[in-house]
């Protein structure tokens, strides 16, 4: 699976933006996903995770109630829906995907089995 991340950009406090994260190669239904985030000189973080059927989702605490994760198999896409940004968002946004959603949840960059590139949200004050 090769994963795309975009739509990342610069927006100020208060804005909103939506990420898209496009698989190739084969099919994402049968497995969970997630968004991850980093910041220059702290670890990958968790931003939030989605199970294959779209049926079980978690968010850090950081984001819940602003960020809204979604999917479409039909389209091989993964969605973030980021809203009420604030300048503590801006990192490099990565999408990723296991067959274990328990796997996507411990964000291991080694545990994990596929990694987007990533895209650049700048949230500005």
């Amino acid at each position: 699976v090769q994963l795309q991340a975009s739509g990342g950009g610069l927006v100020q406090a208060g804005g909103s933006l939506r990420l898209s994260c496009a698989a190739t190669g084969r099919s994402i239904n049968t497995y969970a996903m997630g968004w991850f985030r980093q910041d220059p000189g702290k670890e990958r973080e968790l931003v939030a995770a989605i199970s294959w059927s779209g049926g079980r989702y978690d968010y850090s605490d950081s984001v819940k109630g602003r960020f809204t994760i979604s999917r479409d198999n039909a389209k091989n896409t993964l969605y973030l829906q980021m809203n009420s940004l604030k300048p503590e968002d801006t990192a490099v946004y990565y999408c990723a995907c296991d067959p274990t959603y328990n796997t996507v949840l411990g964000g291991s960059p080694g545990g994990v089995r596929y990694w987007g590139k990533g895209t650049l949200v700048t949230v500005s004050s």
